[in-house]
């Protein structure tokens, strides 16, 4: 193992996460953390909206069509990039110092986004927007399945997923508002849409603030002190909010046996994935690729189907975008527990396979000319009322069926290989297919249904059922001892974490934060 050995604890940190019942904090977590989905929803969408009229005279920015789909292109790299590079520091440097950096690039990025006068200002001002969210896909999704108890994992992260649908309903009607040149100039308008995603980002940022370190990183990295007071913490902001004592956990099964590391090398992380869990690697990435191919494919050239081959006017197309997002948000809404009942083996097969199914149907209708431009639309938010629910499982799941220590790297891996696959090859492709008209788009609707057919069949085999079970269960961590070894720690006399004796120790302040941990913790000191 890479890295520099700090020494070895018994904890059971993990499972008194687990046990906590439902409370303030929790929300606290969900709107610091989870509300930037909606940000990329908004952000997404604006610029899909606004695309022509950046294109027209008089803008403000002289940029052409085929420029409009290089920047597309390049956040689409951005984000992959992004993913990557934060996912890893993320691994190596913490959940909440990157959440906060991630969120940092992005809104210094639209933020000058607005001020675009050349398509090169705008290029580069977009390879940073998509830095920051393909980074914040790896530090949130990490730290949110870390910070959330066992038996309601699913359905929290599945709903903070499905949010970004939220801010594409938000981001296409305010669009239509913004461009509406009764209100607003032509060079001026745009500009504020890139404005609204800063103002409801700066806002993010204050509630972030408030959300501490992931204590699961913390006790692997050597700082175990500064996690066992967050957690006291955090218990007793529980106990405050419910009105009720916990139970404790003091079971030996509780218990946790790591040995702690400074860092984790790369090598070790990409070890991991390829060869102790190869079933799992092919389950990540046929998840991702059937979800961004269809997802990419379709909604990059939904408003060219509707315009061009349905004959729908340019400015109508954009009101058809809400009741689509309304059908995808309402999928993991609806949808997100039973993946913490019934299972995830079943309700990953089941997503996949039936949105696969409706997309082939609505492909048969819409070849024939059976559908209208509102049916159409009808069928699209039936096929993503199920895709939108597997597509945020498949980040639920790539985070929860890996060891801890590679999680953010593991969310990366397969974001950025999914989105750069699905977010270049499906928009090309389709592109080319509506070009050609009905029939070839038809064709391009059965790829995708097969692609999320097979990416069904192969959960039905190998999806982990990882449902109400703890995540160092699901994936034992790299540190974490064999069980010769732990019972030789035990009768060693291994560390446990205690703070009781009122020591501190001040290299872990810095992973607390100006927080609610940070006010109420001095009890503890």
């Amino acid at each position: 193992m890479s890295g520099v050995q700090t020494g070895t604890i018994r904890t059971n940190i993990p499972a008194r996460m687990d046990r906590l019942p439902w409370s303030r904090w929790h929300w606290l977590v969900v709107i610091g953390l989870g509300t930037v989905w909606i940000l990329d929803g908004l952000e997404v969408t604006i610029v899909g909206s606004i695309a022509s009229r950046l294109t027209e005279k008089g803008s403000g920015i002289s940029i052409t069509e085929s420029q409009i789909g290089i920047a597309a292109g390049v956040y689409v790299a951005g984000a992959c990039l992004g993913a990557l590079f934060f996912g890893y520091l993320t691994d190596r440097l913490g959940r909440k110092k990157l959440f906060m950096v991630t969120l940092a690039v992005y809104l210094v990025a639209t933020v000058l986004t607005a001020f675009s006068m050349n398509p090169m200002w705008f290029f580069v001002c977009r390879f940073f927007t998509g830095a920051g969210v393909g980074g914040e896909y790896a530090a949130i999704n990490s730290a949110i399945d870390e910070l959330i108890p066992a038996r309601v994992r699913g359905r929290v992260d599945l709903i903070i997923n499905g949010s970004f649908w939220l801010g594409t309903a938000f981001g296409a009607a305010v669009s239509v508002f913004l461009l509406n040149e009764n209100y607003f100039a032509k060079d001026v308008g745009w500009r504020i849409a890139f404005g609204l995603g800063a103002i409801l980002g700066i806002g993010i940022l204050f509630v972030r603030k408030n959300v501490p370190e992931s204590p699961r990183w913390l006790f692997i990295h050597g700082r175990e002190k500064g996690a066992e007071r967050i957690v006291r913490d955090i218990e007793s902001q529980v106990e405050e909010s419910t009105d009720e004592r916990l139970p404790k956990a003091d079971d030996s099964d509780d218990y946790l046996t790591i040995q702690q590391r400074k860092t984790i090398g790369f090598g070790e992380i990409a070890k991991t994935a390829w060869q102790r869990y190869p079933k799992r690697f092919v389950l990540g990435l046929s998840m991702f690729i059937g979800q961004a191919f269809l997802y990419n494919a379709v909604f990059f050239t939904f408003a060219l189907v509707l315009t061009k081959i349905m004959k729908v006017s340019d400015s109508t197309a954009p009101w058809y975008l809400i009741p689509l997002a309304i059908g995808n948000f309402a999928g993991p809404l609806l949808l997100g527990r039973l993946f913490d009942t019934i299972g995830r083996r079943v309700m990953i097969t089941l997503t996949y396979v039936g949105s696969g199914l409706l997309l082939v149907l609505t492909g048969v209708l819409f070849d024939n000319g059976s559908l209208s431009a509102t049916t159409l639309t009808a069928m699209w938010c039936l096929v993503f009322f199920f895709a939108s629910a597997g597509a945020s499982a498949a980040y639920l799941t790539v985070s929860e069926i890996f060891p801890m220590e590679t999680r953010a790297m593991a969310i990366a891996f397969f974001y950025a290989v999914g989105t750069g696959l699905g977010g270049i090859i499906g928009p090309i492709l389709f592109g080319k297919f509506i070009e050609q008209g009905r029939h070839q788009v038809v064709v391009g609707y059965y790829i995708g249904a097969g692609l999320m057919i097979a990416a069904g069949l192969v959960a039905m085999f190998l999806a982990v059922n990882a449902e109400q079970r703890s995540l160092e269960d699901v994936a034992e961590p790299l540190t974490a001892q064999d069980p010769e070894a732990r019972t030789a720690d035990r009768a060693d006399g291994a560390r446990e974490i205690d703070l009781r004796d009122g020591r501190r120790s001040d290299r872990d302040d810095d992973y607390v934060g100006s927080s609610p941990v940070g006010s109420s913790m001095r009890r503890y000191h």
